[in-house]
C-alpha cells in the first residue's frame, strides 16, 4: 500500500472518530429511520445528479443551470396537477409527471442549442460563465411577478409568492419493524430505481448508449466513425432534463410546499457535491452519491436543522482534498 493511500485512509478513519464522538455529544442514535429517510431523499438527489454527471462526461461542463430546471420541473408538475384535479382528470400523478418530462426536455435541449452549443470550441471557463449565466436568468425571469409582464410574457413566470403543491396521491403511512414508511416516498423511490435502471441499460447495452460512450471518450474518433456528436450530446442533455423533471415531480409531491423559483439551488448544489463524491462523470457513482448525501443530509439535520448546509460543503471539500475522482471515478489525464 503506497505511503499516498495509508494517509488518506488514516484521514477518513480520524474523519469517522471526531464524526463518531461530535454525535455521541449530542446523545445521537442513528436510526434506521433516519437511513430510510435519507434513502428516500437521495434518491431523488441521484436524479439531479445524473444530469450533471452526463453532461460532464460527454463535454466536460458542470451545468449550473441543471438545477433551475428541476426548478421548472416542480412547477410544471404542480400546475398541470392544479389543472388536472380542477377539471376532475384522473392520472393527474403520471400526466403531471410527462408533462413535467416533457417542458423539461424541451427546456435542456433549448439550453444545448441556445447557449452551449455555438460556445462548444471556445475555452472551458467560457461555458462554465455561460451556465451560471443561464441559472441566474432562470432563476430571477421565473421570479418575477406575472402583474409585472406583458400578455404573452406573463404566463411563463411562477411568481415569487409561496404555493401549496397539490395532493396527486393519497397519503397513506405504513409501520413496519417500528419504521414508519410513507407510500408517498415508497412510490417516489419505485420510479426513481426503476429509471436507474434503465439509464443503466440504455448507456450499457443500445447503440445509443454506445454511441454516447465513444463520444464521451474521444469526439473526435467518434466523428470520424460516423456518429452525430451533436445529436448524441443533444439526446444527453434531453435525458438529464427528463430525470430533473422527474425529481421534480419527486419534490413537489414529498415536501408539498413550493417557497420560490429560487428552490432548485440547495438541490442542485447537494446533487452537484454528490456528482463529484460518486466521480462525475461515472453514472454509478452519481447514483450512490445521491444515496449517500441523502443519508448524511438528513442524519446531519437530525441534529441540527442548519447542520446540513455546512456537511455538504465539508463532503465536497474532503472529497476534492483526499480522492478528487470520486469514490467510483478514475483518474484522468487531461489531454493537451
Amino acid at each position: 500500500m503506497s505511503r499516498r493511500r495509508l494517509n488518506h485512509l488514516l484521514f477518513i478513519a480520524l474523519l469517522i472518530t471526531g464524526l463518531s464522538f461530535y454525535v455521541s455529544s449530542f446523545g445521537l442514535i442513528v436510526s434506521s429511520q433516519q437511513i430510510i429517510n435519507g434513502i428516500q431523499k437521495g434518491s431523488m438527489y441521484a436524479l439531479i445528479a445524473l444530469g450533471y454527471t452526463m453532461v460532464y462526461g460527454i463535454i466536460r461542463l458542470i451545468n449550473f443551470a441543471h438545477g433551475d430546471i428541476f426548478m421548472i420541473g416542480v412547477y410544471l408538475s404542480c400546475f398541470t396537477g392544479e389543472l388536472l384535479i380542477k377539471r376532475g382528470i384522473s392520472g393527474a400523478f403520471l400526466l403531471s409527471m410527462l408533462v413535467a418530462i416533457s417542458g423539461c426536455v424541451l427546456l435542456g435541449v433549448a439550453i444545448e442549442r441556445v447557449a452551449y452549443r455555438p460556445l462548444r470550441d471556445k475555452p472551458r471557463l467560457t461555458m462554465l460563465i455561460t451556465a451560471l449565466g443561464v441559472s441566474l436568468f432562470l432563476g430571477n425571469f421565473l421570479s418575477l411577478s406575472p402583474h409585472q409582464l406583458p400578455f404573452p410574457l406573463k404566463y411563463l413566470v411562477f411568481g415569487p409568492e409561496f404555493r401549496s403543491f397539490p395532493i396527486l396521491i393519497e397519503e397513506k403511512t405504513y409501520e413496519i419493524w417500528g419504521v414508519i414508511l410513507n407510500n408517498i416516498k415508497l412510490i417516489n423511490l419505485g420510479i426513481a430505481l426503476l429509471l436507474m435502471i434503465v439509464l443503466e441499460y440504455i448507456v450499457k447495452y443500445t447503440l445509443l448508449g454506445k454511441a454516447m460512450r465513444a463520444t464521451a471518450f474521444n469526439k473526435e474518433v467518434a466523428l470520424l466513425m460516423g456518429i452525430d456528436i451533436n445529436r448524441i450530446i443533444t439526446f444527453t442533455f434531453a435525458l438529464g432534463a427528463g430525470l430533473a423533471g422527474v425529481a421534480g415531480i419527486m419534490y413537489g409531491t414529498t415536501y408539498g410546499v413550493l417557497q420560490s423559483p429560487y428552490l432548485g439551488l440547495w438541490p442542485g448544489i447537494v446533487a452537484f457535491v454528490a456528482a463529484v463524491l460518486g466521480g462525475i462523470g461515472n453514472i454509478p457513482g452519481a447514483m450512490v452519491g445521491g444515496f449517500l448525501m441523502g443519508t448524511i443530509e438528513t442524519i446531519a439535520t437530525s441534529i441540527n436543522s442548519s447542520l446540513g448546509y455546512g456537511v455538504t460543503f465539508l463532503v465536497l471539500i474532503l472529497v476534492l482534498l483526499i480522492k478528487p475522482q470520486g469514490l467510483l471515478g478514475k483518474p484522468t489525464v487531461e489531454k493537451a
